[in-house]
């Protein structure tokens, strides 16, 4: 064998070494497998939906009612001129995780503060669901109804007849930024 030969022989048994040791440490990296996101997310969406029920006891009405509900644990929303909110949480059906969600909203204005809040979107016809659930980003627009929109409030009680495709509940608020608001978040799906 020419000193050729060789030189190219280890240049392709030192490029096949690298691959080789390549793959094999990235099958050793976390990909999402054996994560424990999702039951992390599914055990704050049980708190949060405790809470929400012990806190305002009308809110059983709506699950009820509901088509199916997404629930966003902890959203957290902070601006100074220019700001933004990201959440993660899940669609339940039936009392049943189905889908896991994210929410984030980008905003420019007049804005100083941060808050977290939770919120809960009571989709009341299996049409609000499906347009939601089939959506590659859904975004909550001025048609959205509030049975909960500040710190204290207590649920309307015309909500619980109300013909509204998706209620909206929005408790929970720590820190203050006026004006807690869905209009213009977006629910994308995620792999926890």
């Amino acid at each position: 064998m020419s000193t050729d030969n060789f030189n190219t022989l280890s240049r392709r048994g030192f490029l096949v070494s690298v691959g080789a040791a390549a793959a094999l440490g990235t099958t050793a990296c976390s990909n999402g497998l054996g994560s424990t996101g999702a039951q992390d997310i599914d055990a704050r969406v049980d708190a949060t939906l405790n809470f929400l029920y012990s806190t305002y006891p009308g809110t059983t009405d709506l699950r009820d009612k509901s088509a199916g509900m997404l629930i966003m644990p902890v959203v957290t929303k902070a601006g100074f001129g220019v700001g933004g909110s990201y959440g993660r949480g899940a669609l339940r059906i039936n009392n049943v995780t189905v889908d896991y969600y994210s929410a984030t909203e980008a905003t420019v204005g007049f804005q100083i503060g941060a808050q977290q809040y939770a919120h809960v979107l009571f989709f009341m016809t299996e049409q609000a669901l499906m347009d939601f659930r089939h959506s590659s980003g859904w975004a909550a627009g001025a048609d959205l109804e509030y049975a909960l929109n500040d710190k204290g409030g207590n649920l309307n009680v015309a909500t619980t007849t109300a013909t509204a495709p998706v209620i909206a509940a929005i408790f929970g608020q720590a820190g203050f930024l006026a004006g807690a608001s869905l209009e213009g978040t977006k629910y994308s799906r995620i792999i926890p």
